[in-house]
């Protein structure tokens, strides 16, 4: 991977978003969100009602004309969006429930994917209920697929700028990716997935009549909004199918987590929980942990053994080899993915 060519295309595509920002006067993520539509639309800018000068739409065309995408690969134009993606969060101050998942946390996730899933898997139906800005899911997606498993993914967000980044992340690399502008929480028009993987919005949330419909929500007051994804994630998973969620570490110590142990309890089984480091997060109350749960079905069964585990800093290859070798023997051991 060229770290020169990921600056590069970082540099190209934040130099576009001041000249736009600039001119139009708008925010940093909305001015990645017009670039970068100008971008996949035949590399033209969008010129409406005479917004721009003819300065900038002079400037704009000829940057646009002058990148090199086609030299790069999914991996290396992903990075240099998400440095831009990382400037606008800054920049905006988006709210924490906004905040992109860091890489190593993806790799992670990607990599627990790899390990329950079918074995003879060659193709795997993907969804994000709030899928943001994409980044979390567009790692995931390239780490499978140099695996050689084809990929087709879904995004679900209620914010439509952050599912226009997502889009224009996704098609930059040649993704495939079906988005849908919607409230996760209501019904959905989809099919059922293999996995679900999220890192989920952390907090209330605030329409309670929705909320009612669900068997993890409160009697009183708003209900958890992470509590509720969770059951819906389950919901529209294929049988034996896997969630893979980052939750907050303390998510059973609440004392609403026993409606939600008794809904995982009921349609699932709750195979791992596996600690983040410590180092990752400012402050005890922000650690995060990820929660591998399974739909009930013909080809899934309790963990004999439900993998509990402190992941070690992702800096440390020694540590990080032996949680591997640890995971691997839990596989072994306890999901056989059977046909």
């Amino acid at each position: 991977m060229s770290q020169k060519e990921i600056e590069r295309l970082f540099s190209e595509l934040d130099t576009s978003v001041q000249l736009l920002q600039k001119e139009l006067g708008v925010s940093y993520l909305e001015g990645l969100s017009e670039t970068g539509e100008n971008i996949v639309d035949g590399r033209s800018v969008v010129q409406d009602n005479n917004r721009l000068s003819d300065q900038a739409v002079q400037l704009l065309t000829t940057l646009y004309q002058e990148l090199s995408l086609e030299n790069m690969n999914p991996e290396e134009i992903r990075k240099s969006f998400q440095l831009a993606l990382l400037k606008g969060t800054k920049s905006d101050q988006i709210q924490a429930n906004h905040q992109m998942t860091p890489d190593a946390i993806g790799f992670i996730l990607a990599y627990l994917i790899e390990k329950v899933i079918d074995t003879d898997s060659k193709k795997i139906r993907l969804l994000d209920p709030a899928i943001g800005t994409g980044n979390l899911l567009s790692t995931i997606y390239n780490s499978l697929t140099l695996k050689k498993i084809e990929v087709e993914a879904e995004g679900i967000d209620n914010d439509d700028l952050l599912l226009s980044l997502a889009s224009i992340n996704f098609e930059l690399q040649g993704q495939k990716l079906k988005l849908t502008h919607q409230d996760a929480l209501t019904d959905l028009l989809l099919d059922p997935v293999d996995v679900v993987v999220s890192d989920l919005p952390v907090g209330f949330y605030p329409i309670d009549e929705n909320a009612k419909r669900f068997k993890t929500s409160s009697n009183e007051g708003h209900s958890y909004a992470h509590h509720l994804f969770i059951e819906q994630s389950i919901y529209y998973l294929k049988d034996s199918g896997y969630g893979v969620f980052l939750v907050p570490t303390q998510l059973f110590e609440s004392k609403e987590s026993a409606a939600l142990t008794k809904m995982i309890q009921s349609e699932a089984f709750l195979q791992g929980m596996l600690h983040l480091p410590k180092e990752l997060f400012k402050s005890e109350e922000s650690r995060k942990s990820i929660l591998l749960v399974q739909k009930k079905g013909d080809k899934a069964k309790q963990a004999k053994q439900v993998l509990l585990a402190q992941i070690p800093d992702f800096k440390n290859q020694t540590s990080m080899q032996h949680f591997m070798q640890e995971v691997e023997k839990w596989k072994q051991e306890n999901i056989k993915n059977k046909k």
